[in-house]
């Protein structure tokens, strides 16, 4: 990546060429499979939690890469797609395994029934014509546990961020790895292709109630914000990131940037550690945007350098 200030600050209009983007920001996103290190310890504990069809439930701070590792695992497997769901103190179990749009299939039926079709034809549309299928849609949980040869890949970002309840509330499903659609459950129709989560593709939902035959491997993340319930931790094969090294840190840069740009990346590495080491909350993205920016041929000097290293450094838990 080469420095230069794009913008001036003087109001005049320039078609400025931008540089490319750092390998990590270019869009649409790619997957970090080739440049994810893990830590020691997460190798046996991702092939634990796929061994027992448990969830792998990782803890550490913000920005310390756990929630790359489903990526890796995902392609090393050759598992597909990840689907995701970041969690909210909103998310709700229901959301994930499904939703229904029951308002807009009411607006449609009121449009049908104000075309001014003979009592004939009334009943037919509602043989035929009341379709609930485009007002359904899987959820990412309920995508992750549809039957399939091999299982998906499912990251639930941020667990600690939930309501109290939504962990218990997974529980069941976890454990049964099935779940029942009621509106379908009480469907006319036996059979309803619903359209699945992130994807114009449907599968086919046989009598409202869905049992995944392969579990999937499911990632959940916390900032550790938080304690959870015996419980639900017992379901889950569990591992916490261990504190950042200087030498992982530098396999991390070299996965990225193929070699260190310079001496310049090694200060920024050993300051990093002692930083993180003492106390202050950073996120590996930092560094990488930090070395990207303020090293090499091409990196800005003097009070702008170090205005700038400020910036991208600054203590994640500062305002």
């Amino acid at each position: 990546m080469t420095w230069k200030p794009y913008y001036q600050g003087d109001g005049v209009q320039r078609r400025a060429a931008l540089a490319p983007p750092p390998p990590w920001r270019t869009f649409p996103r790619a997957s970090q499979h080739r440049e994810y290190q893990p830590p020691e310890g997460l190798a046996d504990a991702v092939n634990a939690a796929l061994h027992l069809r448990r969830p792998l439930l990782v803890t550490g701070p913000a920005g310390s890469g756990k929630s790359t590792v489903i990526e890796q695992v995902a392609h090393e497997l050759a598992l597909g797609p990840v689907l995701r769901w970041h969690i909210t103190s909103r998310s709700t179990l229901a959301e994930a395994l499904y939703r229904y749009d029951a308002l807009g299939r009411i607006h449609a039926q009121s449009l049908r029934g104000a075309t001014g079709r003979t009592a004939r034809q009334h009943r037919l549309a509602g043989r035929h014509g009341d379709d609930i299928a485009p007002f359904l849609q899987l959820g990412p949980l309920g995508t992750a546990l549809l039957p399939a040869e091999r299982p998906c890949a499912l990251l639930i970002d941020e667990i600690d961020k939930s309501d109290l309840d939504l962990p218990g509330d997974l529980l069941d499903v976890l454990e049964r790895g099935e779940y029942e659609i009621p509106e379908l459950v009480r469907h006319r129709r036996h059979k309803v292709a619903v359209r699945l989560w992130d994807s114009r593709d449907t599968a086919t939902v046989e009598r409202g109630r869905i049992r995944c035959t392969e579990f999937p491997f499911i990632v959940l993340t916390s900032n550790g914000e938080r304690d959870f319930a015996p419980a639900f931790l017992r379901r889950c094969v569990r591992y916490t990131m261990p504190p950042l090294t200087a030498d992982l840190l530098r396999d991390i840069l070299r996965a990225h940037f193929g070699e260190l740009p310079d001496d310049d990346a090694l200060e920024l590495i050993r300051e990093f550690v002692a930083r993180a080491n003492s106390g202050h909350h950073l996120a590996v993205d930092q560094l990488l945007n930090a070395v990207a920016l303020l090293t090499g041929d091409s990196a800005p000097e003097g009070r702008q350098r170090q205005d700038l290293h400020d910036l991208l450094l600054t203590e994640l838990s500062r305002a």
